[in-house]
């Protein structure tokens, strides 16, 4: 990936000058913080499903129905 993100710098200076090249990496860096996000969400919500559903199942074998 460092090829790619040179050349981006290369095209967005020469083109926009350095605040292109800033935005471009500010651009790739939200980008990563949202994968890294989705990563963490999607890992976590997976153990936490798993948690609500069996605090549920006891519940409802705790308490008698009615």
């Amino acid at each position: 990936m460092g090829p790619l993100i040179n050349w981006l710098k290369v095209f967005f200076t020469s083109r926009y000058g350095e605040k292109g090249a800033t935005a471009i990496e500010y651009g790739l860096l939200v980008a990563l913080i949202a994968v890294v996000i989705i990563v963490a969400v999607t890992a976590v919500g997976g153990n936490l499903k798993g948690m609500f559903n069996a605090v549920a199942d006891e519940i409802s074998t705790t308490i008698p129905a009615e």
